[in-house]
């Protein structure tokens, strides 16, 4: 006798001993077979009593009779059920784990079916990859993209969270720039970056294209500017203005250290983390009052530079860094 014709034989005694009637029949327990044939949704699945009954579940109580189901003419035991995922159900019953995918709409769909056949082994493993799905979306940074004075002042009102603003925009230039300014620029983008990274999830950081200003930064905290660093200025050189862009790293961090202390609503009394007593090298600061006592905002400017001036002998002033 050939393998095809004996396995023909070998599924027809299942079938009857599964169903003895050739009509449709009630499951009246499946533990006296060995095999089973099983029609999910019209995908066609062979397997073992055994390994259905591996843990406690709709399919073991399927196989001692608990639920009934029904059994076609031909052995078939019909689950009404979409059977695009069922085969690693049964990979997980025979294995005890399987390998999950990473799209998250078949991760839940897997997650259905076995909550529908009650497999719990296998619904706390879509569980735990499912969160660490949501572990890694989490460390995933998010830079909100300005695009109107609106959606800014209602996202810095709204955020509960102190708020580090990049102002970039090298567009808006009327002059032409020194020989450094696109490097500080850059350094600028890059340190905001680096900022983002550090600081995730502590502190909102958005970055505005939109806007006037060519580089500056600018430090919210409880719904209001704290404090604003212009990283550009006005130079004469040769007889022609010119922007430079200037890269305070030290005093940007210093600003981003002193916002924390409006983390969770813990900005009261006006206190600094980095209480600067003068400004730094190269910069000058100054303090317009928009209130009273702690409602001030600090203002650092980049010192004008001037190398060439139209003035007078003895009327023109010359800054050296």
């Amino acid at each position: 006798m050939s393998a095809e014709a004996s396995a023909g034989s070998h599924a027809a005694d299942t079938a009857r001993s599964v169903c003895p009637n050739t009509e449709d029949c009630p499951n009246r327990g499946l533990l006296g077979s060995k095999y089973v044939k099983l029609n999910v949704g019209g995908s066609l699945h062979y397997t073992t009593v055994q390994t259905l009954s591996k843990e406690e579940s709709l399919l073991r109580s399927i196989c001692n009779g608990e639920t009934d189901v029904t059994i076609d003419s031909e052995g078939w035991v019909v689950l009404d059920r979409c059977g695009r995922h069922f085969a690693i159900v049964l990979n997980f019953l025979r294995d005890g784990s399987i390998p999950l995918p990473e799209d998250h709409r078949e991760l839940d769909e897997i997650l259905k079916d076995a909550q529908y056949y009650q497999v719990q082994g296998l619904v706390q493993h879509c569980l735990s990859a499912m969160q660490k799905q949501k572990d890694v979306l989490e460390t995933v940074c998010r830079i909100p993209m300005i695009t109107s004075v609106k959606e800014e002042q209602k996202m810095i009102a709204t955020c509960r969270k102190p708020v580090v603003k990049l102002q970039n925009n090298r567009g808006n230039n009327k002059y032409s720039y020194t020989s450094n300014s696109d490097d500080n620029l850059l350094k600028n983008i890059e340190l905001f970056d680096k900022l983002v990274l550090r600081f995730n999830g502590r502190v909102l950081f958005v970055k505005d294209v939109l806007g006037d200003e060519i580089c500056c930064w600018s430090f919210y905290g409880e719904g209001r500017k704290i404090a604003e660093v212009c990283c550009t200025s006005i130079v004469y050189a040769t007889e022609k203005k010119q922007t430079k862009v200037e890269f305070p790293e030290a005093r940007i961090f210093e600003e981003t250290l002193n916002i924390l202390i409006y983390e969770n609503n813990r900005g009261s009394g006006g206190v600094h983390l980095l209480d600067s007593k003068g400004p730094s090298v190269g910069a000058s600061e100054e303090e317009g009052a928009t209130g009273g006592g702690d409602r001030r905002v600090r203002r650092i400017h980049v010192r004008r530079h001037i190398m060439h001036d139209e003035r007078g002998p003895g009327q023109q002033t010359v800054y050296k860094d």
